[in-house]
């Protein structure tokens, strides 16, 4: 029953119009009974295999392979084709010439659906299955099948499966099928053909599953949806009547488990199917009643009747598609209207597809029904399915491929998948150039939102504007079009890059190779008169240019600006440094007046002390005052009673580098330090004249607990030790210094190497020793402190830059000789380096390439190795001499002067020159009265006892 109504409701249009046929009645009904035996044997084959031998199998003389055979029988009965007069080898050769022009044309154009169509049915003709299945294949790729194609093709796979493995290929193919268009056909074979495998392994779930799904998907067509019912029902109703025989021989259990509840499948198949506005209602109510042995539920009859009201509100416009021709787009647009306004997403959906079967070509029903996914329903596979059908039917409608672009961005697909589509989308051939500008304007779109501008995406994440010179080079280059370049140039200057000279001479590097002399000399002269950073390089390449294509004019106009320009930077440097003076005069008198206030701190605690007060209320007064100055300057080295200072006189290393924390304990532990009983410690006396074998080290750990021990294995690598004199305070701490005595001069020498050798995270310092009050002008450091052109110094640089990683960047504009990162005391890097290059011209390219540049988000700064020149401390009025410029100081570090610098005369004999210090053009004169210093009389012990003991 269920094959006869599947063939009725397909053939129900033809019959509204041509009315009854016997001929081809009788075919139909042939078709259906030899479908209907199929179907019936082989449930039962499967009945018997999965409930036992209650039931004879060989009475019936059925199995799964006879129902295969019968089954491909029945489907190739209604299309076998009839029978051909012709003359078998002119028709054949007549056929192969036919192929080959067919394959050729689609060599060139494999877009051309009716050659696909024809070399199809020339080689099906002449039984080349294996081409056929390729040419096939090589079809649904391109373009979607339509129905009698795919049946076509199915019947011809059925009608070659052998083994379980063609059974799943045939399944592959039947899925591939049913997302194309929905075709209930398509979905009747697809269940029937299943019916064949129930034997298989999880055949029976199988079949269930393919027939809920085709439910799901044309279960509520009108007119072709009664069939798929009908064959599902049939399906159960079957093995229900295999089952019957051995119903009476189980348990009440058993019988619940099996029978009865394969009878309540049967029932909710029929109960289901009355709920919905089908054709034949009537005729499927009185078969529900008949089969039934209990009286129909009253619910049951209320699904019915509101069916068929409902059916009744239907019939017009099903009506108006039985009397149309095809494709009928008019009578389908106001059905869909219609569902619409009911508002029903699984009627609105099933109209859409059945409208688009015989309009696939219309990009507007396409449009229309994406449009309703994207908005109501919002399901991301069923959605993406239908944009990707939809682009496949009309590949040549831009719209189409935007949408679907849309579409995937809001449903989250991978980026790459985007890529790819939109890489298809240019590839479909579009027909305006329009409609490239509108599927580019939607993916830079799509691609603009990917970028979370809020995550610190700006100007400084360029600031060299590297993809704007790109594209201006492109642009210059390869699309002839300095005008666009040279656009792109006066916006990359206008952000804050124009005083970068660098910058012009790439620009006119650029003018130089692909525009004119005439903008290369504009370009030149804006650069002379911005640039900030190096206006003597830029101005050079100006008098250059002009000195080889300038005209006289020419040259004079250069020769005026450069010097103009230079002038003016030459002054602007000088009122810099006049600027930099006076902020380090107001420095030196601040630091001056700090002094001044501790003297008099200092003088008031020995005017207490001499007037009987107890001396140990004294030594806490002192602790705490000298608590108070570290406190006031951490860098400061602690005051350490009766220990003795390292070799008063003996310089340690003078480093460039400024000093890095010292380790300053907490507290609490000083406190607890400073409580402690002191410890009579022996006092380190060096001998001068053995400064030759002798080096002193400092910089070491204060945590070091035996320096002795842990420095010996070090320095006895360089020669025998005599011995290792460690400087410890009365309390017994390590001050982090100490004397290493060898027994030649040459091991002394090798010692030296040893410097900068970390011990314990912290680098030694290895110096000679030498008497500094005997050479006051002795230096040990041995990096040059003169212009060296060859050299860069390099600034801004972040503290986790490497060696390595400085040198892989710096190799790229020349030879690197060496490399030095600047550390502190401790070890920890400073963010500078010095680079040192085979030339000075390596060296010049690389300060025009790397100034600016950004390293892990750091901006460094590149000039030519230049450093200041040193303040010598001991002739502080040549800084201020009368008539002359200020010139600024030597910058000290961290650590501010060195022991060694330290004035030994006492703070209260230094008070008098502080009014030198505040004349603004010189030293002030003397007052009136008063002896200068150079002839004051000599004074005694007794003198200076009332100078210190004065208020």
């Amino acid at each position: 029953m269920a094959t006869a109504a599947a063939a009725s409701a397909s053939e129900a249009e033809a019959e509204s119009k041509a009315g009854p046929q016997a001929e081809g009645e009788e075919d139909e009904a042939k078709a259906a009974r030899t479908r209907r035996k199929v179907l019936s044997r082989a449930v039962a084959a499967a009945t018997y295999k999965t409930m036992g031998p209650g039931w004879d199998q060989q009475e019936e003389g059925v199995s799964e392979s006879d129902g295969d055979e019968e089954y491909a029988m029945a489907s190739s009965a209604e299309s076998s084709p009839g029978e051909y007069e012709w003359e078998y080898d002119e028709e054949e050769e007549k056929n192969q010439l036919e192929i080959e022009r067919l394959e050729e044309q689609l060599s060139i154009n494999v877009y051309d659906y009716n050659c696909h169509v024809d070399l199809i049915r020339l080689l099906r003709l002449e039984g080349e299955l294996a081409k056929v299945r390729t040419a096939r294949q090589k079809m649904s790729e391109i373009f979607p099948l339509t129905e009698e194609l795919w049946l076509e093709w199915l019947q011809d796979e059925v009608s070659m499966a052998l083994d379980g493995l063609d059974r799943e290929r045939v399944y592959d193919l039947f899925e591939r099928a049913v997302q194309d268009y929905i075709c209930p056909n398509i979905w009747l074979e697809y269940g029937q053909y299943s019916v064949g495998g129930i034997g298989q392994k999880g055949g029976l779930e199988k079949v269930r599953s393919v027939f809920e799904r085709a439910l799901s998907s044309v279960g509520l067509h009108m007119t072709k949806g009664l069939a798929i019912w009908e064959a599902y029902r049939e399906f159960e109703s079957a093995i229900v009547e295999a089952a019957r025989p051995i119903a009476g021989f189980l348990s009440p259990f058993d019988r619940e488990q099996t029978f009865d509840s394969q009878l309540e499948k049967v029932h909710s198949l029929f109960r289901r199917q009355l709920a919905i506005p089908l054709y034949d209602m009537e005729a499927t109510f009185a078969e529900y009643e008949e089969w039934s042995e209990d009286p129909i539920p009253e619910s049951v009859i209320q699904s019915y009747n509101k069916a068929l009201q409902q059916l009744e509100k239907y019939k017009p416009y099903e009506e108006a598609l039985l009397q149309a021709e095809a494709p009928r787009l008019a009578e389908y647009q106001a059905y869909i209207d219609f569902e619409m306004k009911v508002g029903d997403p699984a009627r609105i959906q099933l109209i859409f597809e059945r409208a688009l079967v015989e309009n696939c070509l219309v990009p507007d029903l396409w449009t229309r029904y994406s449009q309703y996914l994207d908005r109501q329903l919002k399901v991301k596979d069923l959605v993406l399915s239908v944009h990707s059908r939809a682009v496949r039917n009309c590949p040549w409608t831009v719209a189409l491929w935007s949408r679907y672009l849309l579409a995937m961005e809001r449903h989250g697909v991978d980026h790459r998948v985007i890529s790819v589509t939109f890489e298809k989308a240019l590839s479909a051939g579009f027909i305006q150039a329009t409609d490239y500008v509108e599927i580019w304007q939607a993916y830079l779109d799509y691609l603009r939102r990917r970028v979370d501008f809020k995550q610190g995406f700006n100007e400084s994440g360029d600031p060299s504007c590297l993809i704007m010179q790109n594209w201006a080079r492109i642009e210059a280059r390869l699309c002839n079009n300095m005008q666009k370049a040279r656009e792109l140039w006066d916006s990359i200057m206008t952000k804050g890059n124009a005083k970068y000279a660098n910058m012009w001479l790439e620009y006119y590097n650029l003018e130089r190779a692909h525009g004119d002399t005439q903008h290369c000399r504009k370009a030149l002269h804006r650069a002379v008169q911005c640039t900030s950073d190096y206006p003597e390089h830029v101005c050079e390449v100006l008098l250059t240019m002009e000195r080889t294509e300038g005209t006289l004019e020419d040259w004079d106009v250069a020769v005026q600006k450069t010097e103009t320009r230079l002038a003016r930077v030459n002054e602007q440097r000088l009122k810099a440094a006049e600027k930099e003076a006076a902020l380090v005069q107001q420095e030196e008198e601040k630091a001056e007046q700090r002094k001044r206030a501790r003297a008099e701190k200092k003088s008031l605690r020995k005017k207490k002390k001499t007037r009987g007060a107890d001396k140990h209320e004294v030594d806490e007064d002192d602790e705490k005052e000298w608590g108070d100055d570290e406190e006031e300057q951490p860098s400061k080295r602690r005051r350490v009673e009766n220990s003795v200072p390292p070799a008063a006189g003996k310089v340690g290393l003078d480093l460039e580098e400024d000093t890095g924390p010292v380790d300053v304990e907490p507290p609490s532990k000083q406190k607890a330090r400073a409580a402690a009983p002191k410890r009579d410690m022996p006092k380190v006396l060096h001998d001068s004249s053995k400064d030759g074998v002798t080096v002193f080290v400092s910089n070491l750990p204060y945590s070091l607990g035996a320096p002795e021990a842990a420095l010996r294995p070090l320095f006895e690598a360089c020669g025998d030790v005599v011995e290792i004199r460690p400087i410890f305070s009365n309390r017994g701490d390590f001050r982090g210094y100490c004397y290493v005595e060898f027994k030649e001069e040459a091991a002394a020498l090798r010692a030296l190497e040893l410097d900068r050798k970390s011990v314990e995270g912290r680098p030694m310092f290895v110096s000679p020793c030498v008497d500094k009050s005997k050479h006051p002008d002795f230096k040990v450091f041995r990096y040059s402190t003169a212009l060296e052109k060859h050299k860069l110094f390099v600034s801004g640089l972040p503290f986790s830059c490497t060696k390595e990683e400085l040198e892989e960047i710096c190799k790229a504009h020349g030879t690197v000789k060496d490399i030095r990162l600047v550390t502190n005391r401790a070890g920890k890097p400073k963010g500078l380096a010095y680079v040192e290059y085979e030339n000075e011209s390596q060296a010049s390219q690389a300060v025009m390439k790397m100034d600016g540049m950004t390293i892990k988000e750091n901006v460094i700064k590149v000039a030519i190795s230049n450093p200041p020149q040193r303040r010598v401390p001991e002739k502080p009025e040549a800084r201020k001499a009368p008539g002359g410029p200020l010139v600024p100081r030597q910058i000290y570090g961290a650590r501010g002067k060195g022991r060694t610098q330290l004035s030994l005369l006492p703070r209260a004999l230094q008070l008098p020159s502080a009014a030198g210090t505040q004349a603004e053009n010189g030293p002030a004169p003397p007052p009136a009265g008063v002896t200068p210093a150079a002839e004051a009389p000599k004074m005694s012990n007794a003198d200076f006892a009332k100078l210190l003991l004065r208020k």
